[in-house]
C-alpha cells in the first residue's frame, strides 16, 4: 500500500494507463478476428476495409506506446498474409 500521496497518484495513473493499452490490444485482437471472418467469408471489398481498419488500430498503438514498433510490423505483415488469402 501507498504511504505518500504522490505514490498513491502515481499508482492511479499507472492503472489508468495500463488500462488504456489493454483497450488498444484489444481493439487489434477484435479487429484480427474481423478480418479473418471476412477473408472466410471471401468478401474481397469487406477483407479489404477490414484490413486497412486493422493497419490503422495497429498504428494507432504503436503511437500511442501500447505496442512496439517491432511487434506492431509483424503483426501488420501478418495481417498482409491473411488478405492475401482472398
Amino acid at each position: 500500500m501507498a504511504n505518500s500521496a504522490s505514490q498513491r497518484k502515481r499508482n492511479a495513473r499507472t492503472e489508468r494507463e495500463r488500462l488504456e493499452n489493454r483497450r488498444f490490444v484489444s481493439a487489434v485482437k477484435t479487429q484480427f478476428r474481423r478480418l479473418e471472418e471476412a477473408v472466410g467469408s471471401g468478401d474481397s471489398a469487406k477483407a479489404e476495409t477490414e484490413h486497412k481498419t486493422l493497419v490503422s488500430k495497429i498504428d494507432k498503438a504503436i503511437q500511442k506506446g501500447a505496442l512496439h514498433k517491432n511487434t506492431g510490423a509483424r503483426r501488420k505483415s501478418r495481417a498482409a498474409r491473411i488478405r492475401a488469402r482472398v
